[in-house]
C-alpha cells in the first residue's frame, strides 16, 4: 500500500510546461503543402499575366505616341513577383530551428 502511495507524494514540478510534439499530423501537413503549393502557382501566374499585360499596354501606348508610366506599374509587378519566389526560403529562414 505505501509503494503505491509514494508517487503520489513525491513532489512534482507544477510549473513545467507540457511537452509538445513539434511534428504536424501527416494528412493536416499534406493538406496544408497542397494549399501552399496552388498559393504558389496562383502568385507565379499573376504576375506572369501582369507582366504580359503591362507589355501589351506600353505596346499600345507606344503605337498612339501616348507616354504613360506604364514602367512604374512594371516595376511593381516585378516586385511582387520577387515577393512570391522569395517567401518560401524567406519563411524557411526565418522558422527553421538551428542546429
Amino acid at each position: 500500500m505505501v509503494g503505491k502511495l509514494l508517487p503520489l507524494l513525491a513532489p512534482r514540478n507544477v510549473n513545467a510546461p507540457p511537452a509538445i510534439n513539434p511534428a504536424a499530423p501527416e494528412q493536416l501537413s499534406g493538406m496544408v503543402g497542397t494549399v501552399l503549393n496552388l498559393a504558389a502557382w496562383a502568385g507565379t501566374t499573376a504576375g506572369v499575366v501582369g507582366i504580359l499585360v503591362t507589355g501589351a499596354m506600353m505596346a499600345v501606348s507606344f503605337k498612339r505616341g501616348e507616354s504613360s508610366e506604364h514602367l512604374g506599374r512594371l516595376g511593381l509587378i516585378l516586385g511582387g513577383c520577387v515577393l512570391v519566389a522569395s517567401a518560401g526560403p524567406i519563411v524557411t529562414f526565418v522558422f527553421t530551428p538551428g542546429d
